[in-house]
Formats: structure tokens, C-alpha cells, sequence
């Protein structure tokens, strides 16, 4: 990318010659404007010699070398199982997003003697909020079929052998984003603070304490202590929040980004 000043362009005189649409002129000025302050279209050009660059150097797919019709039917649902994991990850986000209007992560006891605040609001949402219940069961439900697409898609990718040179990094990714989901339905397990989320943490617990030298700082790290406590809910609160959805939607965008640059692969 050259550093020097290009020469001014009569931009403005060159669309009058065209005959543009009102769609191809707005974008074609928002275009001119973005590029005489941040030089987007050399980055796109160079995006450009990047994209075939590199795509001169994978390798052809089967089709490819032995001239085959491209049309393993067979094989195509089990092809739409990475953008089902990823539909079914946006619909959990968006629809946590709003649960989050009405949770509350606190561990206190609430107006009734056997219910914390966290599980009243949960209560709350369940019982008294319009569409509430169905919400909850969207984001539940959605959940859990990202946790089972992403296994089936794993599955697909081993069998296929896919995961071979030269995708082994996207092999990785996924291992790391199949932990991360397992991670996401942990911490989304506990926040309702009931009975079943609170035996939940404590073999959490337990597990940590039990990993060799390091297991009393990792139960400290992540729950807030060797029991249950406020501080584990706000752990798991902020983990299953804050911190995972920007990972997870990164890695996610890292891993989609990979398999448009290799394609994808297919069965041999």
C-alpha cells in the first residue's frame, strides 16, 4: 500500500457522465467520502490480492479434481449443521438479552423464605411477564439445540475429514468453541439459583478443588470461595454475560471467516 498523496479526482463529474440509480449514487458518495478520509478502498483492494493470493494456494476440493457433479445430497444436511449451531446461538443471544432486562443475580433471600431474589426473578419472568414464559423457553430451547448442533457438527467434520491439512486451525477453533458452549450452558445452568443450580456448583466446586496444585485458586477464581456464595453467582453471572458472548461471537466470526477463505471442505 503506497504512502504517497494520490492525485484529486474529479469523483463528483465522473457520476454526472453515468447513469446511476439513487441506490448506486449514495452508496457510490458514501463510497467517495469514507475513502478521502481512511483510504478504505486501498484496504479493499488489498483484501482483494490477500483473498486470491491465498486461495491460489488451497487445494482443489474433490469435485474439483476428479470433475464430479457437485451435488452429494446425501451429505447436505449434515453440511448446514455449522450455520444451525450459529442460528441457534444468535437466537439464544438476542433472546438472553432480553431475559437480562428482568434477571437479577443476587443470591439474597427474596420476599418468600425458600427463594433467593435470582430465582423470583426467574419466577417472575415465568409466571407474571407478558410472553415471559415462552421467552424462556426460546432462549432454553435454542440452547440447548446449539449445544447439540455443534457436537453433530464436530462429528461431521471428523468423519469427513475435514479437520485434515490445511484446516487444521479451524479444528482447533472448534474444539475451543465446543468447550465455550459447554462452558455457556454451565453458567446459564446456575443462574436461576435454584436446587438444581445449587448442587450443580457444588460439584463445580468440588471438580476445581480436585484439579492438582492449582485447584484451590481455580475455586477461588471462579466461584468465589470453596462453597457457594453471592460471589458465585456474580462469577457465573458475568462470565455467562459479559464475558462469553464477546469470545464466542469472536472466535465464531474467526472460524466462518476461515472456512470462506479454504471453502468448504468435502467428503472423500
Amino acid at each position: 500500500m503506497s504512502l504517497e498523496r494520490k492525485d484529486d479526482y474529479d469523483h463528483k463529474g465522473w457520476m454526472k457522465e453515468k447513469d446511476l440509480t439513487p441506490v448506486e449514487s449514495t452508496f457510490l458518495t458514501t463510497l467517495i467520502w469514507l475513502d478521502k478520509r481512511f483510504r478504505i478502498v486501498d484496504y479493499l483492494e488489498l483484501m482483494e490480492t490477500l483473498y486470491y493470493r491465498v486461495n491460489l494456494q488451497m487445494p482443489k476440493s474433490h469435485t474439483e479434481q476428479y470433475n464430479l457433479d457437485n451435488k452429494f445430497w446425501y451429505w447436505y444436511p449434515l453440511y448446514t449443521l455449522g450455520l444451525f449451531s450459529t442460528l441457534a446461538y444468535v437466537i439464544a443471544a438476542i433472546s438472553g438479552a432480553l431475559l437480562g432486562f428482568y434477571y437479577s443475580p443476587s443470591a439474597a433471600a427474596g420476599t418468600e423464605a425458600a427463594g433467593s431474589v435470582a430465582y423470583e426473578s426467574i419466577a417472575f419472568i415465568m409466571r407474571d411477564l407478558q410472553f415471559g414464559f415462552m421467552l424462556r423457553s426460546i432462549h432454553r430451547w435454542s440452547a440447548q439445540v446449539m449445544v447439540a448442533a455443534v457436537f453433530l457438527h464436530m462429528l461431521r467434520v471428523y468423519f469427513t475429514g475435514a479437520y485434515k491439512e490445511p484446516r487444521e486451525l479451524n479444528w482447533l477453533l472448534g474444539i475451543i468453541l465446543i468447550s465455550l458452549t459447554m462452558v455457556f450452558g454451565y453458567t446459564g445452568y446456575l443462574l436461576p439459583w435454584d436446587q438444581l443450580a445449587y448442587w450443580a456448583g457444588q460439584i463445580g466446586v468440588e471438580m476445581s478443588l480436585s484439579i492438582p496444585l492449582i485447584g484451590e485458586w481455580v475455586a477461588q477464581l471462579l466461584f468465589g470461595g470453596f462453597s457457594l456464595s453471592q460471589s458465585t453467582l456474580q462469577r457465573m453471572y458475568i462470565i455467562h454475560v459479559f464475558l462469553l458472548p464477546f469470545v464466542v461471537t469472536t472466535l465464531i466470526a474467526i472460524h466462518i471467516g476461515i472456512v470462506w477463505v479454504q471453502g468448504i471442505a468435502e467428503p472423500h
